[in-house]
């Protein structure tokens, strides 16, 4: 398992939350998200055999959020 936080400028509310942690855990090799409203960003503790970081920020993408590169 690899742990990666990801920075997500524009959380700041529950739905937020709501909406990016409900699109990653069901994600195959998710064991984990959580949002930071604070630090605006998302952790997440993933199996890299099974999904890449690029899923993950795809998917958060896909819920409507910019992810800066890098």
């Amino acid at each position: 398992m690899e742990t990666t936080t990801i920075d997500v400028p524009e959380v700041h509310c529950q739905h937020c939350v709501r909406s990016i942690e409900g699109a990653l855990v069901p994600i195959d090799g998710v064991s984990s998200a959580s949002v930071d409203l604070e630090d605006t960003s998302v952790t997440v503790t993933w199996d890299p055999a099974r999904a890449s970081r690029d899923d993950l920020v795809r998917t958060i993408e896909d819920q409507g959020y910019d992810v800066p590169a890098g």
